[in-house]
């Protein structure tokens, strides 16, 4: 038995190879609803900032954050955007990275755009950081945040030895 006999539907090459077919592609409403369906959910999800699973951007700014010698280093690539642009705060341990990006010139000319506009917000919670060492630098745009930590979390870290072989109860 062939595979093809079991589709219920034909594609263009195959019917001119004379292969069997049940449905006409063009002509079935089922075919033509699946498509459809396809196409609908193709269109909500490009419409969002989804994850990279989905093919989308993720978050914007996209953040990487370092924890090197008792303190904590968040950078931020913000391309286009000017240190008026953006503000930088700590509250209740949670550095917030926010700004807006404006568009440059309004261009009723403009066939296609990949670049992002708008206004942005991140939220990285921190931990116990001494908020009156805490700087931040930007450069070229690139905001770099150096976050020391508190005296009292960096004196809580306790190093937990890991057994090896079998565990006795």
């Amino acid at each position: 038995m062939n595979v093809r006999d079991l589709v219920p539907w034909a594609r263009a090459n195959d019917r001119d190879r004379n292969l069997p077919a049940t449905q006409d592609t063009a002509a079935s409403p089922l075919f033509t609803l699946h498509r459809e369906m396809n196409r609908l959910f193709d269109d909500v999800f490009r419409g969002f900032d989804t994850p990279t699973l989905w093919g989308g951007r993720g978050a914007w700014p996209q953040l990487e954050v370092q924890d090197v010698d008792g303190e904590i280093r968040v950078t931020a690539e913000l391309p286009g955007l000017e240190e008026k642009d953006i503000e930088v705060l700590f509250e209740d341990g949670v550095l917030i990275l926010r700004g807006e990006k404006r568009a440059a010139a309004e261009d009723s000319g403009l066939a296609f755009s990949e670049r992002i506009y708008g206004r942005f917000e991140r939220r990285l919670a921190l931990g116990e950081i001494d908020p009156d060492r805490i700087q931040a630098r930007f450069h070229n745009g690139v905001v770099t945040v150096t976050a020391p930590k508190s005296e009292q979390s960096q004196s809580r870290v306790k190093r937990i030895p890991i057994n090896s072989g079998a565990t006795s109860h």
